[in-house]
């Protein structure tokens, strides 16, 4: 088969690689009909994330046809369309338990680590991908469900939800931010309306990104580029800050910007991919009795956001902006990679 592997920082190539094979009794073989790129994979070929070695395959959204199902599998079927979660979990160990899929404790890549596919093991941006734990990591797709709408459930819409609004604690009547209008920060104010925020305010530097949030849900758009900005959104309250700031790019300015614009009693949800270290200004801070929230998506939430994409509740198809064949998947890096100059949010690759 043919898939994009990585070669060391700044190095990858679509290339011939062996087919995946049955490994262990719960794993699961996927023909791989769609997928996408994150700026994760951007970190990874920048060699931000030294953990992925010379001649991985990468990606870790997909959606595809089952093929071949190991002894153990119960839930999926040969021919079966599957969406492919970012994150591979055992569903026996007591972290899965918890509904922390994240750190599933199974030693399929890492003890403790759920995001393997692109990362410790091979990925999705491939002809075919094997799945571990197929019956806790991949999800039937409802016939009504898109290929383009469900590759979104992979990673961003649940990533958004989950570390951005829940751990955010967004409630009804909030106020809420979201710092930075990409992909993630764009699922953030989607799902936002889902816990009743009143106000959804988007704060980036991208003219368009501004844009499109407003399509997203954002009820206001702030350039946090402006002089003023931080009394920009202080005047969209009562002038003690929103109830809830969702930091969605991963660099220290937008953490600290979060940390300027909430009110006394609020939350700072992290969901941002930090590769630096974040000063935080406790002298300030200590006497805003603030909740400071981090964390790695777990899909537990997977589930029920499909039945709202399947209801038409969401349109995470939205997010698709751009389009590649497999055999264009350098061209779609290179779109993804310059997303300021090409405007895109996310790019769909198909067979």
């Amino acid at each position: 088969m043919k898939a994009l592997v990585y070669h060391g920082p700044g190095k990858k190539a679509w290339e011939e690689v062996p087919d995946p094979q049955i490994q262990q009794p719960t794993d699961v073989i996927v023909r791989v009909d769609t997928t996408t790129i994150c700026g994760t994979d951007l970190h990874i070929l920048k060699g931000d994330v030294p953990a992925v070695a010379e001649g991985r395959i990468l990606g870790h959204e997909g959606v595809g046809t089952v093929t071949e199902v190991g002894s153990a599998v119960s839930t999926v079927e040969v021919g079966d369309r599957v969406l492919i979660s970012c994150i591979c979990s055992c569903g026996s160990c007591s972290y899965c338990h918890q509904g922390l899929y994240a750190h599933c404790l199974a030693d399929e890549g890492a003890s403790g680590i759920g995001w393997i596919l692109g990362h410790l093991i091979d990925g999705t941006q491939a002809e075919y991908v094997r799945v571990p734990f197929g019956d806790n990591s991949l999800y039937k797709l409802p016939a009504g469900v898109s290929d383009e709408a469900a590759v979104m459930l992979s990673d961003i819409l649940p990533t958004g939800f989950e570390i951005g609004v829940r751990y955010g604690k967004v409630k009804p009547g909030d106020v809420v931010a979201v710092v930075g209008a990409g992909p993630v920060g764009l699922a953030s104010i989607m799902t936002a309306s889902l816990y009743g925020a009143a106000r959804i305010i988007a704060l980036d530097l991208d003219a368009n990104r501004l844009e499109k949030a407003k399509a997203f849900g954002a009820t206001d758009v702030v350039n946090n580029g402006d002089a003023d900005w931080i009394d920009q959104v202080k005047a969209m309250t009562d002038g003690f800050g929103v109830d809830v700031a969702i930091e969605a790019v991963g660099i220290p300015q937008t953490f600290d910007a979060c940390t300027k614009i909430v009110r006394p009693g609020g939350s700072v949800a992290n969901v941002g991919v930090h590769g630096a270290p974040v000063e935080l200004a406790l002298q300030d801070l200590w006497i805003m009795d603030l909740s400071i929230t981090t964390g790695l998506v777990s899909t537990n939430t997977t589930p029920m956001l499909l039945k709202l994409v399947a209801q038409h509740k969401l349109a995470a198809e939205d997010f698709a902006t751009h389009r590649f064949t497999f055999e264009q998947v350098l061209d779609a890096y290179d779109t993804f990679g310059r997303a300021a100059e090409t405007k895109a949010l996310k790019v769909v690759i198909k067979r």
